[in-house]
């Protein structure tokens, strides 16, 4: 039997335990409890009655410690449980210690966790008023969340992941909140949570859109910052992540004790019944407890060391991320804490992939990104993770940290370059023929060498962080006034133009730009080779004034507005979307070779000047990309079908025209198709199978800023 400290009714049995699994393990009889941390003296685990204690009914002290894990098992505890630890040891910043058994500390492996911070001077090492060095003394507990203990069994009623290959899949970046908040075939009471998206409107809607997976902003358990919370605002986005395996609270509609686990999952079992998969963005790089100055909730109080990259001066944390401190994926608790992590969300959440927040903040070893760092090695190695969607936001705030087109085979990346490559070309820049060019045919320059193939990129216009496509259209300027930061906060290079006046207008040429330009924008990016992703609301014209980091407006700057949805618009989107799924010329998974097909003595993509004649090879490199065409033979895609079978497509022509001034484009010669139908003008707001009809040698006529996709069916 092992010691402990009475505070109120005990538990019937305290024993050893187990040092794995790590976290709280309830099997039916108690829970197993262990926790990692190097450098403590001693550990308390700290058991709650319910959501309103202020203290501990009772502590434990926890005397078994193998390979730096400490634990416990306590005999007739039960799903629901709450609890904490207090950890002691030297409080030293200046050595990079920071243990105060006053604070009550958040389990790194809880599954769930209920309540959220109550910003007090407690939740603080040090006296407030005071630098860090100070000791406060002052008990955190009434202020702080507790972990929760689970049951992990659930019926999944044998529904399976749906395992959709890169080539098929067209992604939607979605925020539970955002998405369904004021979204009116949805329950009230299930609004802006896990049951919302699962809701039958809502999951229909995705479908009848033709998405195939959503990629969910965090819902990691995370921390509002107090600063925010002061102004009256709060982290909506949720990068500042606490809790690696909790699906965060505020999300949850059925309770806070463990239900909130049970409610995610079914989320991810009625996505998978549709066929649509789960992708999560998850932020590995960095916690909520922010620099020396910042709170004490969890790892730092645990073991500081252990877990954050520190300075020479151990007093203080190494910041690639722009948030105070970085998680040290060199240390191997943090490695295994990670790994974990991805594992549990694969195995018990069932879910489909992962973006990964500022990755390469996670492959640096000393301070340069490293390709070959342990976390990779350790990625490729795992037989669960290596083998669902890795997508990869392919840069940092540190010095190198832009590595777009650098990650290794097995991930994919979020692809920035395409991104301000397709917004300068609409906008009427001088887009060099090359990039514009590489940006469409998915990019080989940035991922075949490294033996990718198109899908490793991720291609996006809009995301979160950042104008909405309406607005991109709408604002030369960003509108950031309601964030309280005097409009310094957010990315001041948006290469985006409102088409002649800032914001909304009457002015009926300026509108109809707006219409033509969202279309042009997004017929470019499903055409294009790799993977697409749109950001949620795009579709519907959703704007929020202007402000392109709404990172802290939980109200309707942020939530999409179904009443005032661009019907045509969303019709639009979904006949484009169909078009790309229903056409593997668009979605190739094998680059472009440029070589003649000798059945048909064609290449399989060629790229033509408005008077016809072909781009030469020269011209790639000094040629700027305004108006140009390209043809797509579907003759030859270098793909075959899981029977083995030679797949093939149509053949189509696209024309692209961003100058202000129709342009007269002639048609191919009869060798590339006696005769074209007009499936996509974006002066136009439909998409029309039975188009206008030309014939090979025509001239058509591509109106300023506009996109037009010729079709020729081969069978």
């Amino acid at each position: 039997m092992i010691a402990e400290k009475k505070l109120g009714t005990m538990p019937s049995g305290i024993y050893p335990g187990k040092a794995f699994p790590l976290g709280s393990t309830y099997d039916g009889k108690g829970v197993n409890f262990a926790i990692y941390s190097e450098h403590a003296e001693e550990v308390e685990l700290c058991l709650f009655e319910d959501l309103d204690s202020k203290t501990e009914f009772v502590k434990i002290k926890l005397k078994e410690r193998e390979h730096h894990v400490w634990h416990i098992y306590v005999a007739d505890l039960k799903p629901g449980q709450l609890y904490g630890y207090r950890v002691h040891g030297l409080y030293d910043p200046d050595d990079g210690k920071r243990f105060n058994s006053n604070k009550l500390l958040l389990d790194p492996y809880a599954k769930a966790l209920s309540g959220l911070i109550d910003w007090h001077d407690s939740v603080f090492s040090y006296k407030m008023g005071q630098d860090d060095l100070s000791l406060n003394g002052m008990d955190s507990a009434p202020y702080m969340p507790r972990s929760v203990v689970i049951d992990t069994q659930f019926d999944w009623e044998n529904v399976q992941p749906p395992k959709i290959p890169y080539d098929q899949s067209v992604i939607y970046e979605v925020h539970v909140k955002e998405f369904t908040k004021l979204h009116p075939d949805v329950p009230e009471e299930l609004r802006g949570t896990y049951s919302g998206l699962a809701h039958p409107a809502t999951i229909n809607y995705f479908k009848s859109l033709g998405i195939t997976a959503i990629e969910l902003m965090p819902v990691h358990h995370f921390v509002a910052d107090r600063h925010l919370v002061e102004k009256g605002l709060t982290n909506f986005w949720g990068y500042n992540t606490i809790g690696f395996f909790a699906p965060d609270v505020r999300y949850a509609s059925s309770g806070v004790k463990g239900e909130q686990v049970t409610e995610f999952k079914n989320m991810v079992k009625e996505l998978h019944k549709a066929g649509i998969e789960v992708i999560l963005d998850v932020v590995y790089n960095h916690t909520a407890e922010g620099n020396h100055m910042g709170p004490t909730l969890s790892f730092k109080g645990i073991d500081n060391e252990a877990y954050y990259r520190l300075t020479e001066d151990k007093r203080f944390y190494m910041d690639y991320t722009g948030t105070g401190n970085t998680l040290n994926a060199n240390l191997p608790g943090v490695l295994r804490l990670i790994m974990d992590s991805l594992r549990y969300w694969i195995t018990d959440m069932q879910v489909d992939g992962f973006r990964f927040d500022l990755a390469a903040t996670l492959a640096r070893e000393l301070h340069d990104v490293n390709r070959l760092s342990a976390f990779f090695d350790i990625i490729y190695q795992d037989p669960l993770i290596s083998q669902v969607k890795l997508i990869a936001e392919p840069w940092d705030v540190g010095e190198g940290g832009y590595q777009v087109g650098k990650f290794p085979p097995g991930w994919v990346e979020w692809n920035g370059k395409y991104r301000d490559c397709m917004r300068d070309y609409w906008r009427g820049g001088d887009s060099m023929l090359t990039e514009f060019a590489e940006r469409f045919t998915g990019s080989a320059d940035l991922y075949q060498s490294d033996y990718r193939f198109p899908t490793a990129s991720v291609n996006f216009i809009t995301a979160h962080d950042g104008f909405t496509l309406n607005d991109l259209v709408s604002y030369n300027e960003k509108h950031n006034e309601a964030n309280g930061e005097d409009n310094k906060d957010g990315d001041n290079s948006n290469h985006s133009w409102n088409c002649g006046v800032e914001g909304p207008t009457e002015e009926k040429g300026i509108t109809d730009l707006r219409e033509r330009q969202k279309r042009n924008l997004l017929t470019t990016l499903l055409l294009s080779q790799g993977v697409p992703m749109i950001l949620s609301g795009d579709e519907i014209s959703r704007t929020k004034n202007g402000n392109n980091n709404t990172y802290c407006q939980d109200n309707e700057i942020s939530w999409i507005d179904w009443k005032k949805a661009d019907t045509g618009l969303l019709e639009f989107t979904r006949q484009l979307i169909h078009w790309r799924r229903n056409h593997p010329v668009f979605c190739r998974r094998r680059w472009f070779r440029g070589h003649l097909i000798k059945e048909i003595n064609l290449k399989d993509i060629e790229w033509f000047l408005p008077d016809g004649k072909e781009v030469k090879d020269d011209m790639y490199q000094t040629g700027v990309a305004r108006s140009l065409a390209t043809y797509l033979n579907g003759a030859d895609l270098d793909m075959i079908s899981a029977m083995g079978e030679k797949i093939t497509d149509d053949n189509f022509y696209v024309i692209f025209n961003s100058t202000a001034d129709p342009v007269q484009f002639k048609l191919p010669p009869a060798n590339y198709a006696e005769s074209w139908k007009e499936v996509i003008n974006t002066v136009k707001d439909t998409v029309n199978a039975d188009g206008t009809t030309y014939n090979s040698g025509d001239t058509v006529t591509a109106e300023g800023r506009s996109v037009i996709l010729l079709h020729n069916p081969t069978s």
